[in-house]
This record gives structure tokens, C-alpha cells and sequence, in this order.
């Protein structure tokens, strides 16, 4: 049937919308340059920068050991699962099977990883595990949400075969399970393929069932993909998800191999059934190509499992959870701190040691999966106001601060701070300030100085502002004095007032996404951290001119490392902060993240002035001298569950309006 023109033109603008969005990634992937929106020169920059990646490395390899065990595992169970509803005699009992198969399929996927989650932390307190989420309970989920598509392709493979065929080879003197083997088999293998390739497929890149269940060690990629968002996105990724894109592609082109030549014997067998009728049809052919389809598939994955290399024992572990893209990580030619810990600490103690190093989004994230017991880490690397609600809920490890004497670099500014009076628990990591970012081409300069430029109705449509309740509030509060640690409801009610007369100007709510909109230009003002500031300029476009001021006042806030109760290792976690404290990883993590920092190794040591520059330290450290003072009155305090609750639903109210 001829297509007419505007079928033609429709379907044509149908695949322009799915696959620009690919074509564009995948052009950026060879970018010269770090821009996201202009294109240089052709290079394969970002795919040699890929592959210098060990953390990535790492990632693929675990998820390809856990896509091909969890599809094989699923495939045989699913195989069996299929074969056993197949076989049910009474009715109501097969469509109750198919009921419960097809609810993993269509349950979302992040009620399926809650509830795993769950049900892992329950049976792993059950048994007192000291941890409940592992390689195998993530093994044991995507086992879970493939099995379902498994059995959805080889029930109508055993619903289209002759039933006749097993008893037919049975009375040829076959026992029942060669009758299944020689006979029933080769009749479903397709599908045995096609569950296979989908099983592997869907295993290959799931996040949100792996992110509930991962445990401490095992960082899939997509997890890993998902961690490098927190700052800027780079070709990279995009290098990243081409290859991921190709081999997807690569696997569904052999599923859509596997159903033709399928359809092609079942065509010759009715063809010799005519023919000849009661001799079997000949099969041997295709089977030996889904054969070797699936051998080809599963061999070319372990050889990219041996080629990574990455299994060798690892006699200790440290367990460190950390924010996103917050530590020097080798790339574009900086200290990769973790793998330089490692072999400092092998020189320094004759004893290999291996840091999994796992990453969170936000406090609250981090505090749900240690309150949730279903991990220990060693270290972890929160926020001045979660440290304090840790401390209060016994969360906390005091440290042992003879293993760690570089603690003594660390400035007078930042000892007894609020959450930790008395320093028993932390060590701080760095520090920063909220500022106003502005693009200066788009906003005019006598609107600039305080807090006033995020409800000016002259750039409406261009502002940004917080997606999460605290900064947001905090804006409104700072703006009108008010004190951002409150529990007087009539206060935040004020708040809400301004934020909601602000919310008609306001472009768009961020977190991340700020990095792209403010770097293209798509927005011209935002109030943000201010080492973010610099990762900002780093990449802005060649039209955009972004600045930065401090408004008065403004929030100030310390992240610190400590270490959780139920940890493993402590004098281990003691070495790796002191380690952290040492002058070389504590400037490359400084100049790499952009953070200020509290280490008087750091911001007195001449390399790291001049690499960061006059501006730069200005804006960076700033408020050093008198940073305890200015903390102690505006920094968030930990506020009681009346008044959180409280805070979220103004906030609900604001967003639903």
C-alpha cells in the first residue's frame, strides 16, 4: 500500500522528534571543544578521556557482569516458569499466573525498587547482616523485573508448538525430559533468544531498580552516568552514551534477526508438513544460527570483561559516600585522589587497600540510606545541618584525631562550629556561600547588589531559583531579614507571600540544570553556590558574560567528613581524611571543585593562588577571617519535624500553584 504525501511527512517528523535528540548527543560526542552548543573540530578527545575513566571502566564492567548473569539466570527460570503455566490444566489458575507475571512489567519502577529495597533491609536486619544491600540483592532485582518479559516470550512459542510433538517422542522411547530437550526446545528456542537479548537488554541499562538495591562496591553505569550529572555535563557522557546507544541498537537488530528467521522456518515447516505430512520439520539450520547468535552475544562480553581487567582480590575496603562530582577524579588531566590514595597507602603501609567510592544527590538521600541500615559506609561528607540532626539521632563515630594529624592545618575559623561544638565528629571539607549569578549582557548594572534582583519584573522569564524548600525560602527570608531558623509558622507564611509573587518571573526551579541554562544564556539570573559559579564560567558560551555578587546577608554552610556508625573500618576512614587533608589532594580537590577551602595548606599555598587568580580568591575567600561569626548567624540550623513538615507544605502549595 502507497503511503500518500502527508502520511509520508508526518512519519517523517515523527522520527525527527525521537532521534534528533540522538543525533545531536551523538555529533557532540566528537566535539573538540567542551562546549555543549557550538561544535569546533572533529576529535576523539572525549572517547580517550572515556577510556582513561577507571571509575567508568569499573562501571561497565560491572554492569556487564550483571546484565549477563541476571539475563541467563532469568532466561532459565523464565523458560521453566513458561513451560510450567503452559502445562496448568485449569483456566482460572493459567489467566491467575498471567495476572501476577505481568504486574512487574506494570508496576513503576520506583515502587518495584522501594519495595525491594525494603523487603532487602528487612530480611538483612532479620538475620543481623551488618549490611542488606549487595552485588546479590541487586542481582536478585534484575533477575526480578526480567524474569516477566522472559516468560512473554516463550509462553506463545509453546502456545504455537504442536502440543502432539513431546508425546509423540516420547513414544519413540524419549524420557520426558529428552522429549523436552530433543523436541520441545528447538520449537521455542526463538524465544528463548528473544527473552534472553531482552532480559540483557533491560538489565543492561536500568537505574532506577538498581539505585534502590545497589549496595556498597557495585556502581553500575547508569548509576554512574547519573552521579556525573551534578556538575556540568561533558562530551564525555555523550562519548558514554553513544557507545551505550550502539550497542543497544546492536541488540535489537539481532532480536529483529532472530523473529524473522523464526517466521521463516515456521513458513518451511508448514511447507513440509504439506509436503510430507508426520515427518518433523528440518530446524537444524536456524537453530544453530540463534546459537550462535547468543554465543556471539554472551562471548563478546566476557572477552570486554576480561579486557577491563578489573579483578583482582581487594583484601580491604573502605566504603566512602560523597556528593556528586566532589573529589578530584583523574579527568582532563587532574589528581585522581582516590586512585592516588591507594597506592600511597600500599607505599606508605605494605597493604592494598580498594576505595568504593559512592556518591549521593542531597543530605536527605545520603540520611535515608544510613537511617534505612540497608548499607555502612566508612565516610561520609554531609552538610553542616544533617551533621547536626546525625549527631542528635547518635549517627556518629567520635573521631580519633591522633590518626589524623593534619587536622592541625585545618583554620581556628572553622573549629566549634554549631553542629559540632565541642569537635568530636568532623573534620571540615570545604565551605561555600550563596550568591547571585548573573549573565552582565542581559542585566543592567544599577539592579545589581542585593536579593531585590530576583523579583525584578524587568527580567521576568529570566530568572532561576531553588528547587528545594530551604534556599528557596531562605531567598525570601534573607530578603526580608527575616531569621531563616525560625519556627514561628507566620514567618514562613511571609515567605511564601514573597516567593509566590516571585513565582510569575521565575523561568524554571533548578538544581543541576542551572549549569546549562546559565552557561547558554537561556537564563540571565540565579542565586547558587558560589564554586559552582566557576564551573559555570569555565563553560560558558562565547555571547554570555556571567558575574557574580554577594547579597546581604546570605547563607553560608560547611560540608565536613565523619564517620557513621555501623562502619567497618574507622582507623582506616581516620587515615583517608588525614589523607584528604595533605596538601597535595587537598589542592587538587580544591581547584578541581571549586569549593573554598578551611585547609591553610590550601588557600595559602602560592601554585593554588596564582592557578586560581585575584577574582577568583576574592570571591572564594572572602569571609575566611570572620567566617565562624557569619556562620553562626546565617548558616541553616537543624529545625524540628513540626516545622520541616511545615516548610514542605508551603512549598507543595507553591509548586502546585
Amino acid at each position: 500500500m502507497k503511503m500518500k504525501p502527508a502520511s509520508k511527512i508526518y512519519t517523517a517528523f515523527i522520527f525527527l522528534f525521537l532521534f534528533a535528540p540522538i543525533v545531536i548527543l551523538l555529533v557532540f560526542s566528537f566535539n573538540a571543544s567542551k562546549s555543549l552548543s557550538v561544535f569546533s573540530d572533529p576529535s576523539l578527545k572525549w572517547y580517550r578521556e572515556l577510556f582513561r575513566d577507571e571509575e567508568t571502566l569499573r562501571a561497565l564492567q560491572n554492569t556487564l557482569v550483571l546484565a549477563v548473569t541476571a539475563s541467563i539466570l532469568s532466561t532459565i527460570m523464565g523458560t521453566a516458569a513458561a513451560v510450567g503455566i503452559y502445562r496448568l490444566r485449569k483456566k482460572y489458575l493459567k489467566a491467575a499466573y498471567d495476572t501476577v507475571t505481568n504486574i512487574p512489567m506494570m508496576n513503576p519502577d520506583i515502587i518495584t525498587g522501594i519495595s525491594l529495597m525494603l523487603m532487602f533491609v528487612f530480611v538483612g536486619r532479620l538475620f543481623g547482616l551488618s549490611t542488606s544491600l549487595s552485588f546479590w540483592t541487586m542481582l536478585i532485582a534484575h533477575i526480578t523485573f526480567c524474569l516477566p518479559y522472559v516468560i512473554l516470550q516463550v509462553l506463545p512459542k509453546l502456545q504455537q508448538m504442536d502440543p502432539a510433538l513431546p508425546e509423540a517422542a516420547m513414544d519413540l522411547g524419549c524420557t520426558p525430559v529428552r522429549a523436552f530437550f530433543r523436541a520441545e526446545v528447538p520449537e521455542i528456542l526463538p524465544g528463548i533468544i528473544t527473552g534472553l537479548m531482552m532480559a540483557f537488554t533491560l538489565s543492561l541499562d536500568d537505574f532506577v531498580i538498581s539505585y534502590f538495591t545497589q549496595g556498597n562496591g557495585f556502581q553500575t553505569l547508569p548509576i554512574r552516568i547519573y552521579n556525573m550529572t551534578k556538575k556540568t555535563v561533558t562530551p564525555k557522557m555523550y562519548a558514554l552514551a553513544t557507545i551505550i546507544f550502539f550497542v543497544i541498537l546492536a541488540l535489537l537488530l539481532l532480536t529483529n534477526l532472530v523473529d524473522e528467521d523464526d517466521s521463516r522456518r515456521m513458513k518451511e515447516a508448514r511447507a513440509q508438513k504439506r509436503a510430507a505430512r508426520g515427518k518433523p520439520p528440518r530446524r537444524a539450520d536456524s537453530n544453530k544460527r540463534g546459537i550462535a547468535i547468543v554465543g556471539a552475544i554472551l562471548g563478546l562480553t566476557i572477552v570486554i570483561i576480561a579486557a577491563i581487567g578489573i579483578t583482582r582480590p581487594k583484601p580491604v575496603e573502605l566504603n566512602v559516600y560523597n556528593w556528586g562530582e566532589y573529589i578530584s577524579d583523574g579527568s582532563e588531566d587532574t589528581l585522581d585522589t582516590i586512585q592516588a590514595f591507594e597506592q600511597w597507602y600500599l607505599e606508605e603501609y605494605g597493604y592494598p587497600v580498594k576505595v568504593n567510592y559512592e556518591t549521593y544527590a542531597s543530605n536527605e538521600d545520603m540520611y535515608a540510606k544510613l537511617k534505612s541500615g540497608a548499607v555502612s559506609y566508612d565516610l561520609v561528607i554531609p552538610s553542616d545541618y544533617m551533621i547536626a540532626r546525625m549527631a542528635a539521632e547518635d549517627m556518629l563515630v567520635p573521631l580519633n584525631y591522633s590518626n589524623i594529624p593534619n587536622y592541625e592545618y585545618i583554620s581556628d575559623s572553622f573549629r566549634g562550629l554549631y553542629y559540632d561544638p565541642d569537635n568530636l565528629y568532623t573534620v571540615p571539607y570545604t565551605y561555600g556561600v550563596i550568591g547571585v549569578i548573573y549573565d552582565a549582557n542581559q542585566v543592567d548594572e544599577e539592579d545589581l547588589g542585593s536579593w531585590d534582583l530576583l523579583w525584578n519584573e524587568k527580567y521576568a522569564g529570566n530568572i532561576l531559583q531553588f528547587n528545594n524548600s530551604r534556599d528557596a525560602f531562605g531567598t525570601a527570608m534573607y530578603r526580608a531579614g527575616a531569621d531563616v531558623n525560625t519556627t514561628d509558622h507566620a514567618v514562613w507564611d511571609a515567605a511564601l507571600e514573597e516567593l509566590a509573587k516571585q513565582h510569575p518571573l521565575v523561568k524554571s526551579y533548578v538544581m543541576d540544570e542551572i549549569y546549562n541554562m546559565m552557561e547558554s544564556g537561556e537564563a540571565a539570573i540565579a542565586a547558587y553556590y558560589a564554586g559552582d559559579y566557576f564551573t559555570m564560567i569555565d563553560a560558558e558560551s562565547d555571547n554570555v558574560d556571567l558575574q557574580f555578587y554577594y547579597p546581604e546577608p546570605t547563607n553560608f554552610f560547611v560540608d565536613a567528613m565523619c564517620i557513621p556508625k555501623g562502619c567497618q573500618h574507622q582507623e582506616l576512614a581516620e587515615i583517608f581524611i588525614n589523607y584528604m587533608l595533605s596538601e597535595e589532594p587537598a589542592v587538587a580537590n580544591a581547584e578541581y571543585i571549586y569549593y573554598a577551602s578551611p585547609n591553610r595548606l590550601v588557600y595559602e599555598n602560592e601554585d593554588y593562588i596564582d592557578e586560581m587568580g585575584e577574582e577568583t580568591m576574592e570571591i572564594l575567600y572572602r569571609f575566611t577571617d570572620d567566617f565562624s561569626d557569619l556562620f553562626n548567624r546565617y548558616a541553616y540550623r537543624n529545625l524540628d519535624q513540626e516545622t520541616l513538615t511545615y516548610i514542605n507544605d508551603l512549598w507543595e502549595t507553591l509548586k502546585i500553584s
